[in-house]
């Protein structure tokens, strides 16, 4: 059994591998604390039947809070755990897109390495979060974001700055602008945002990991910002902790 936890800014996750297969997957808030979030996971962990605190050696930490896993072996940096992870996932080469709460990683592959990569990790535009503080400032879950966005007419969000953008929706909120159209502008702005990040990088099929990678109408929208179908499965929320188990 090799274990792989991701400490992310926004959610932490752990993944078993038994083997080569993947035996378990869970996902708990970050919260404040990044510590705090990583013994959660390991209470979890051996309330399902392995406590990863009585086999340092098998777990490998990664991601923005990988030095907070007072119980990992060793930790290993995000982008090669992603590329692992993506690797195993999809395939030895293709170009690996993960919207993260603090930061868009865009990763090329090639015969299974990391063959280049850019991130956007200096502002919080075109990432999770990015979407989490306007969702709340809508009253609305990222879900019901998505949703209302479907069913807008595009409506020009024009700062790509977090606190900007916050208040260029309350003036819209306030001159009576459609929900919906709201919900586009600003999904449009993130996804020409990460589509422009990925431009120059995307070689062969495209993969979608990270906390975006359940939701349809994004999906779709970097699909066809790029111009290439952009695909992803039921377990790529969980590439950089799958990366790190394969770490071990």
């Amino acid at each position: 059994m090799r274990i792989g936890i991701d400490i992310g800014s926004t959610a932490a996750k752990a993944a078993v591998l038994d083997g080569d297969e993947i035996a378990y997957t869970v996902v708990v808030p970050t919260g404040f604390n990044g510590v705090d979030a990583a013994m959660r996971l390991a209470d979890d962990l051996a309330a399902w039947g392995l406590d990863p605190r009585t086999c340092q050696d098998d777990v490998v930490a990664t991601g923005y809070g990988r030095v907070s896993v007072p119980y990992a072996g060793k930790t290993v940096t995000e982008i090669t755990c992603h590329g692992r992870g993506a690797a195993y996932l999809f395939g030895d080469n293709g170009t690996v897109i993960d919207v993260g709460g603090q930061d868009t990683k865009v990763i090329q592959l090639a015969n299974g390495k990391v063959r280049k990569f850019v991130m956007n990790d200096k502002c919080a535009a075109g990432t999770g979060k990015f979407l989490e503080v306007i969702a709340d400032r809508m009253g609305a879950t990222q879900e019901e974001l998505a949703r209302l966005a479907s069913q807008g007419e595009p409506t020009q969000i024009s700062s790509m700055c977090t606190v900007f953008a916050e208040s260029e929706v309350i003036s819209l909120i306030g001159k009576g602008e459609p929900r919906e159209n709201i919900a586009n502008g600003v999904i449009e702005s993130v996804i020409v945002k990460v589509a422009s990040l990925a431009n120059n990088l995307v070689a062969g099929d495209v993969y979608l990991t990270g906390g975006l990678c359940e939701n349809e109408y994004v999906i779709d929208r970097l699909s066809k910002n790029l111009g290439v179908p952009v695909t992803t499965n039921a377990h790529a929320r969980f590439a950089g902790a799958i990366g790190a188990a394969l770490s071990v």
